[in-house]
């Protein structure tokens, strides 16, 4: 039996009593009471409990009110003295919860009318005992609806149920019963019901709403009349977006936002870029008459004019307010991280702890947030200490198909919003033809984020008025919807009338408005003729003071070292324990083993030379941000940038405790994401040039997962969208016999992606060389991201090690290493091996323990930009020898199929008598490593041997 119906059972005269003082019983004591009563009420919900205590009239302590804290009032005088009145005041309560928990689902959000929502008997009165006869019976609800009735605490079944109708059943579905928290589900009760937002709307906000319409609508109008048949994604049937963008950004700024980022795909770009950030209409029908979005003398691909972004700065309410779209590409939902890794860094930069300053506004469409696991990822991320935003606002622009599917084919929810569940977050439907109730929820929207730190989803169902573009026919599909289409009114066409109603414009204001901003565009579209784009905006704000890069990249390696005094002030803080912190015994053997490194000045690992990279960043005012899976202590345990107390498991970071007044170093443990991460970090690098950004996979095989943001971001977003960045992805790489997944980060892939000196890809075999490739990233005069191999077996590898003086004054990266041993003369010598990463080590040890004195090793430990010069100038030291590349990754892996020609102009270049390179390594395969350790060791061992001529085949 249902607990309310036990209730309703009890609920007699000759019970309420018995009844009531159990209740109160219980209220102060739940132990106090029969375990069956706990049970029973513990199991009452909010609703329930009220009209109990209401109806019972019992005198319990009164409750706190959920909202204000304040005590609420006691309960009301005049409840029903009998069963049946009490059983009634159950039943309506059980009503009212089902229309805040189902109302949604008889809403009438399509604004076609093709979707007409079947009746639930979660929202029938008969369900609860409300025949066809009992609607006009008087039922008492005490405070159970306040303030939806304003202040009644009885009135008939059926006002009830239209009273709750208007409010969930109307143009807005709202779901926000899954909320996390009892106090923002009372908030949005509390204003859905009391906002009475249709009275409120005023003339001027009608006059607003439909200039907006008018900017909207005129813009995809004009474009479809100028440029028939030409790809731009309008926005047609979603018009009323635009308003929405506005209402947002309006009650935001009130509120005291200062930047908004937003982020959508490729619909409804344009009309977002000329009505919201404010790109000249002149601009975009430029671009559309083939321009560029950059000047002539800025060199770059550049991209279709839908996936482009823009910045301005507007006033609103008297407040300046930044807002920028960010560029993506046709991977709908790739930049939705992005932008919020932008917004952290503002919020960051500014010292906005509340996370109140800044914010983040997501477009999608319904097809893609269904559909797309990074939208998944950009929730599970929200709240997390190093991600969250203090909440983002997802505004859905819902056509009710992605390009031919039906929604039905798209997800398997009731909603293609039903992913935003996985946080809780509340979601707003609403119908995109009721204007004002558009407007009503964005504003909400805007107000929740503000009051609970957290994301929000507005879902504007419309339709699309074309196809997935303007040359595409949707009538092949979808036929019954667009026979709808065709004969359905323009947004603007039917508020336009709704305004005119209302008697806040006349027709010919209306007309009038038109036909002005018509005139605008018209005249826009001719100047576009002779437009051209004199100034990128690349280098404003924060890059201001950056340039282009030079010329010539591959000598991108400035002095890049530091003061003896200065590292070891680095090493003193990394080495010592606060007195007070119980620091594991294992960490405190090691904290004197770096001690000792400072002492001596020798033997220097790759983790405490990160670390000298980082902390003197740090002392020189740069931050750091270091995030990814397991990156505080390193995955393989190597790193211990942040300490846990053994006793307490408080987190100290030895880096932020160099000096007074130093800048900050934030390291994050990351949920289990690629995609996800790896974007937020790209967004945060692309916002901030000053502080160095890095993102450490756990093993870089696992940077496949985030392959898009790779190819379509860091390797190619300067050239398409002038946006710089200086991130750092640390990818663990080397052959250790790990298997498969655990031993090539995909080398070869990165170097494919290489072109126009577009990123930095490092394999390093030392600490010093990593300490000053941290370091130049922020030394150049412009930003490049950098790709960097990293090691596994070489983080505690004995000889690979620097002494403190190659991290001092006067030095800098080296592109390539020389030789380290001594050897015959440089004539005399027969074979030079060059390598990149780990194999080194396999090759130097082999070759001392043959003790072989006539093969030399070089060292690229740049492979792009490739390093010619300095290669051709070593390689000049050895005319006599034969060449190999050697490599531990498979044949169709790893830099061979890159270095090769490279290699040979070097040897052009020094006058070499050797024409090209010959291979040594693993054969090609199709999996990247073998899984068995007994082949891995001897394919190892074989192309050792081999390289250095010990074996046939090398």
């Amino acid at each position: 039996m249902a607990v309310t119906d036990m209730l309703a059972t009890a609920l007699n005269g000759a019970n309420i009593a018995y009844l009531a003082d159990l209740y109160a019983q219980w209220v102060k004591d739940p132990k106090s009471v029969d375990p069956s009563f706990d049970i029973l009420f513990s199991s009452l919900g909010d609703d329930e409990a009220a009209v109990l205590q209401d109806a019972l009239g019992a005198s319990w302590a009164p409750r706190p009110s959920i909202i204000t804290g304040e005590e609420a009032p006691p309960p009301a005088k005049g409840g029903p003295a009998g069963g049946l009145a009490a059983q009634d005041s159950l039943a309506i309560a059980r009503l009212v919860r089902a229309y805040r928990d189902y109302g949604h689902l008889e809403a009438t959000l399509d604004p076609l009318g093709l979707k007409v929502p079947a009746a639930r008997a979660e929202l029938d009165p008969a369900t609860y005992g409300f025949g066809p006869k009992d609607l006009d019976r008087e039922v008492f609800f005490g405070s159970l609806i306040d303030p939806l009735l304003k202040g009644k605490t009885t009135g008939k079944v059926k006002d009830v149920v239209a009273a709750l109708r208007a409010v969930y059943c109307g143009s807005i579905g709202a779901e926000y019963m899954q909320a996390a928290t009892a106090e923002q589900r009372e908030w949005f009760r509390l204003r859905l019901e009391g906002d009475n937002w249709q009275a409120s709307v005023s003339v001027e906000e009608r006059k607003s709403i439909l200039r907006n319409l008018t900017e909207a609508e005129g813009f995809e109008a004009f474009c479809q009349k100028r440029y028939v048949g030409a790809k731009r994604f309008g926005l047609e049937g979603g018009e009323i977006s635009i308003p929405a963008l506005h209402a947002i950004i309006d009650q935001s700024a009130g509120q005291g936002v200062q930047s908004v980022a937003i982020g959508m795909a490729h619909r409804g770009r344009l009309n977002t870029l000329v009505n919201i950030v404010r790109k000249p209409y002149v601009a975009i029908f430029n671009e559309f008459a083939g321009g560029s979005f950059k000047p002539d003398n800025v060199d770059g691909s550049g991209d279709v004019k839908y996936h482009l972004g823009s910045s301005t700065d507007v006033e609103v309410g008297g407040r300046s307010v930044h807002i920028s779209l960010q560029p993506n590409p046709s991977h709908l939902e790739a930049v939705d991280p992005v932008v919020c890794g932008k917004v952290r860094a503002i919020q960051d930069d500014y010292g906005d702890t509340d996370r109140k300053g800044a914010m983040a506004v997501v477009i999608h469409g319904d097809a893609a947030f269904a559909g797309q696991g990074i939208v998944y990822e950009t929730f599970s991320m929200s709240k997390l200490p190093g991600y969250r935003t203090g909440g983002s606002i997802h505004m859905v622009v819902n056509n009710q198909v992605g390009f031919t599917t039906n929604p039905e084919l798209g997800h398997s929810g009731v909603y293609g919003t039903d992913i935003a569940k996985s946080i809780n977050a509340p979601v707003l439907h609403v119908n995109g033809d009721d204007a004002e109730a558009v407007i009503y929820v964005s504003r909400l929207a805007a107000d929740y984020r503000l009051a609970f730190a957290s994301d929000i989803v507005l879902d504007i169902v419309c339709y699309r008025r074309h196809g997935h573009n303007e040359s595409d026919e949707p009538v092949f599909t979808q036929p019954v919807m667009y026979n709808a289409i065709a004969s359905h009114e323009t947004p603007h066409t039917l508020y336009a009338k709704k305004v005119v109603q209302t008697g806040a414009m006349s027709d010919a204001e209306v007309q009038s408005l038109w036909n002005a901003f018509q005139d605008r565009l018209e005249e826009d579209y001719k100047a576009a003729q002779s437009y051209k784009v004199n100034k990128a905006d690349w280098l404003d704000g924060d890059w201001k003071g950056l340039t282009a890069p030079g010329k010539k990249p591959e000598e991108a390696w400035p002095e890049t070292g530091v003061d003896d005094a200065v590292l070891q002030k680095i090493g003193q803080a990394i080495t010592t324990s606060p007195a007070d912190f119980n620091l594991n015994s294992k960490i405190a053997r090691q904290l004197k083993a770096k001690a000792a490194m400072f002492s001596s000045g020798e033997g220097f690992d790759w983790a405490t030379g990160e670390a000298l990279g980082f902390g003197s960043l740090l002392l020189e005012g740069h931050r750091v941000r270091l995030s990814g899976e397991d990156c505080q202590r390193g995955t393989f345990s190597q790193r211990h940038a942040t300490w846990t107390d053994q006793v307490n498991q408080s987190l100290f970071t030895p880096l932020n405790h160099v000096q007074e007044g130093q800048a900050r170093i934030e390291i994050w443990n990351s949920f289990l994401s690629e995609y996800g991460v790896l974007g937020f970090e790209y967004g945060y690098s692309v916002r901030n040039p000053n502080t160095l950004v890095l993102w450490e996979a756990q093993f870089g095989d696992f940077a496949n997962c985030a392959q898009v943001i790779i190819d379509q971001f860091i390797a190619s977003g300067e050239t398409k969208w002038l946006r710089m960045s200086g991130l750092v992805m640390l990818l663990p790489h080397g052959y250790e016999g790990q298997g498969p997944e655990h031993s090539s980060a995909r080398l070869e892939r990165y170097l494919q992606l290489c072109a126009e000196d577009n990123m930095f890809v490092c394999n390093i075999t030392t600490p010093a060389n990593y300490f000053h490739a941290l370091r130049r990233q922020l030394k150049l005069d412009y930003r490049k991201p950098l790709i960097l191999m990293e090691p596994k077996s070489l983080l505690r590898h004995k000889l690979a090690v620097s002494s403190l003086a190659e991290f001092g004054k006067g030095t800098r990266f080296q592109p390539v290493l020389p030789e380290v041993d001594t050897l015959v003369a440089d004539k005399s010598i027969r074979r030079v091996v060059l390598c990149s990463g780990k194999v080194y080590y396999d090759l130097l040890a082999e070759r001392r323990e043959k003790d072989i004195k006539d093969v030399a090793i070089l060292r690229l430990e740049q492979l792009y930009p490739f390093p010619e010069a300095p290669l051709a100038a070593e390689l000049k030291r050895y005319p006599e020898a034969d060449i190999v590349w050697c490599q531990e990754e498979t044949e169709n892996g790893g830099a061979w199929h890159f270095v090769d020609r490279r290699i040979e102009k070097s040897l052009e270049k020094a006058g070499h008598k050797a024409g090209r390179p010959r291979y040594v390594g693993r054969a090609a395969a199709a999996s990247p490593a073998t899984g068995l350790a007994r082949i891995h060791a001897a394919e190892q061992a074989d192309l050792v041997q081999r390289a250095l001529g010990l074996k046939a085949g090398g």
